[in-house]
């Protein structure tokens, strides 16, 4: 059923609107409003340590960030899916995973066969709105379910993704439409730092300066890089790019006070995926995923409240979105809506998430899958096999340049190079004592029934869910057997991306969309 056929479906249908008003106990502050308005915000390749609140090493990154968590419920263990942007966004607006919408790569689905955020909120009354990553956010683009694309400001100008004051602009002028429309807004705005390039980057002197700038003398190194100058200039431009994407998320959040509409305003916030530099972005580290979630629903969640309880992820967005504000939901949902959790109710279940990776801009296939919980983090590599090596944008980058030219005298740095490169087959390593993944566990006998508790758990994960590798994953010790998927995997792949390929399956996938 094509995403119009359920919209038909839906309005004929005239679903309910409903907004649950109860709230725990009988200290429960004023009631959410009905048909309230929505505000995703989302980060481009920010880390979640790299928020104050989320334990930043380095003081003052992210005040406005910090200033949202006083009024919002703040998710210490949120995770998205994918470590790479178009499928991660896809997963978060659709509630289905990668495997299963399709999205796995940075490729247009041009018949998903299923309703997305847009649609939906569309279909039952809201006004759509999107600033930033449009093309990665939907399974096609253009995509007709936006009433309004803010990339282009009010005078007809484009809007530079980097500049701070454009988010002021952009917010107001899609909650004005809103009004104009006399509808409530539902609005994703999609903020582009830190993502590359990094601010000052190729040391020109730009306009868009952050409020603060980072000296690589201050900031922090993260375990998983080794800690070298050239590193920790690369990474003084990444904080102060998180920085300028702090002060961004202020704009956005000064126009919706200036409003009026703010009381009235349910606001997701998160970050897409970890740091654009290698162990981190387009992996499944726990750094990979991990994400700085808050939700503020004004009469439901407490102010400043931390859940240390619950995993949540990305496919569990638009299910709890529409409980939120009352909406139906579609079929064929693999997410699961956490809004108990923001009424301060306890949810069994939560004590686990997966995530998996299919394939990079490039059109370069390394499937992997990984199994989260507090304690540990379980993940499989078929594609590894010792000689092929995976190929991302990371490399791209003065850090995994760095590694290469340490490596050559440095054992420590060949071995994580090494690992990077070309991985291997099964990893497990213990978040609670070692989240920058450095001692891989698999092996090890003291960690057995840990290992395999978490596989059986991916198992039953892929049968749940009907995820393509789960006969590679049950031969997963047979290296015939993980060569054979691959190469079938490879070759879909490269047909996909031919023009041939383009050309014979326009009806099932599109042109490439680049990681921008």
């Amino acid at each position: 059923m094509t995403p119009f056929a359920w919209l038909l479906r839906a309005l004929m249908r005239r679903p309910l609107l409903v907004v649950c008003l109860l709230c725990a106990g009988p200290s429960a502050h004023c009631a959410a409003p009905a048909r309230p308005n929505v505000l995703i915000i989302t980060m481009d390749d920010m880390s979640c340590d790299s928020v104050g609140v989320y334990g930043s090493k380095l003081k003052d990154t992210t005040p406005h960030m910090d200033r949202l968590a006083t009024q919002a419920l703040r998710f210490n263990h949120a995770f998205v899916q994918v470590g790479n942007c178009m499928p991660s966004r896809n997963v978060m607006f659709s509630g289905r995973y990668p495997h299963n919408n399709r999205v796995e790569g940075f490729y247009m689905i041009k018949d998903p066969g299923y309703p997305v955020i847009a649609d939906l909120m569309k279909a039952a009354g809201w006004f759509t709105g999107i600033r930033g990553k449009v093309a990665h956010s939907t399974p096609y683009s253009p995509y007709p379910a936006w009433d309004a694309i803010l990339d282009t400001l009010p005078d007809g100008s484009a809007a530079h993704i980097k500049n701070v004051a454009s988010y002021h602009t952009s917010t107001a002028h899609g909650i004005a439409l809103a009004k104009k429309a006399g509808k409530p807004f539902c609005l994703n705005i999609n903020i582009s730092d830190p993502h590359k390039p990094f601010w000052n980057e190729d040391g020109r002197p730009e306009v868009n300066k952050p409020s603060r700038v980072f000296t690589a003398a201050e900031v922090p190194v993260p375990g998983f890089l080794p800690d070298d100058p050239q590193v920790r200039e690369e990474l003084a431009l990444y904080y102060s790019s998180v920085r300028r994407g702090d002060d961004c998320l202020g704009e956005v959040l000064r126009a919706l006070r200036e409003s009026g509409e703010d009381e009235r305003t349910v606001i997701f916030f998160l970050s897409d995926h970890g740091m654009p530099l290698p162990f981190a972005k387009t992996q499944l580290y726990f750094h990979s995923t991990r994400t700085p979630w808050m939700v503020r629903w004004p009469g439901v969640t407490k102010p400043g409240a931390v859940d240390d309880t619950h995993l949540i992820s990305g496919v569990d967005l638009l299910p709890t979105l529409l409980d939120v504000v009352g909406i139906a939901h579609p079929p064929g949902m693999d997410g699961r809506s956490f809004a108990p959790v923001l009424r301060g109710e306890a949810q069994a279940g939560r004590d686990y998430v997966v995530t998996e990776y299919n394939e990079n801009s490039g059109g370069h296939r390394h499937p992997m899958r990984a199994l989260m919980t507090r304690d540990y983090v379980y993940l499989f590599n078929p594609w590894s096999n010792g000689t092929r090596a995976m190929a991302t944008a990371t490399k791209g980058t003065v850090s995994y340049r760095r590694m290469q030219a340490l490596a050559k005298t440095d054992a420590h740095v060949a071995a994580r190079l090494k690992l990077f490169d070309h991985r291997v087959p099964e990893e497990l390593y213990r978040n609670t004592d070692d989240s920058d993944a450095l001692h891989n566990l698999i092996a090890s006998p003291a960690h057995r029934a840990a290992r395999d508790r978490l596989t059986a758990m991916l198992d039953a994960w892929m049968v749940r869910t009907g995820d393509g590798m789960l006969d590679v994953f049950r031969h997963r010790d047979d290296p015939k057997a993980r060569e054979a998927y691959m190469k079938k995997a490879e070759a879909e792949a490269a047909a996909r991306n031919s023009a041939k390929g383009k050309k014979a399956g326009k009806k099932k996938a599109g042109s490439a969309v680049p990681d921008l």
